[in-house]
């Protein structure tokens, strides 16, 4: 699967006031949730670049090949999850926010078609923020991988907008 993090809008500054620092927000996708009970088990972890400029409105377009196979599909409680991040110079990563993208909201598309999904983003807390998060996803081809079990069901984001479009049109992705 081809992810691509093309942006995010209405994102919030963590602190205000004359010590505010400014957002430097990237984000990291995976696959499988990390289990904190086992620390050495390994997750694939994508990540895009950090953006410098767009504050409360980063652009990024990192795309990023997701090797999974056909098990994570037939998992209905299989989720892609996106964490959003801010680089700071001192403190290092803070967390800003979150959401998963349900395979169910994927669905099988035919090949060369793309996807656009857009995600309430949510608090660390899990209470809902202004932000949002757009993502075009794309099937490719399937590969055997590994996939670790996840029985534990989980509030998912709900879908913004999706609409899967061929890969030649043009949509708007958030109004």
């Amino acid at each position: 699967m081809e992810i691509t993090v093309m942006s995010a809008q209405g994102l919030k500054k963590t602190s205000s006031g004359p010590f505010s620092h400014r957002l430097r927000p990237f984000i990291t996708i995976t696959a499988h949730p990390p289990n904190p009970h086992n620390s050495n088990e390994k997750c694939q972890m994508y990540r895009t670049r950090v953006d410098d400029q767009g504050g409360v409105n980063p652009t990024w377009g990192d795309k990023f090949h997701v090797p999974l196979d056909t098990a994570f599909f037939q998992n209905r409680y299989s989720c892609i999850y996106v964490h959003l991040y801010t680089k700071r110079l001192i403190t290092g990563q803070v967390q800003l926010g979150w959401c998963q993208v349900p395979v169910t909201d994927i669905g099988f598309l035919p090949e060369g078609s793309v996807k656009y999904l857009s995600y309430r983003i949510l608090a660390r807390d899990g209470t809902r923020t202004p932000g949002v998060v757009n993502l075009a996803i794309r099937l490719t081809s399937f590969q055997q991988v590994a996939v670790l079990p996840d029985s534990r069901a989980s509030d998912e984001c709900k879908t913004v907008i999706g609409k899967p479009v061929t890969m030649f049109s043009h949509t708007s992705i958030c109004q």
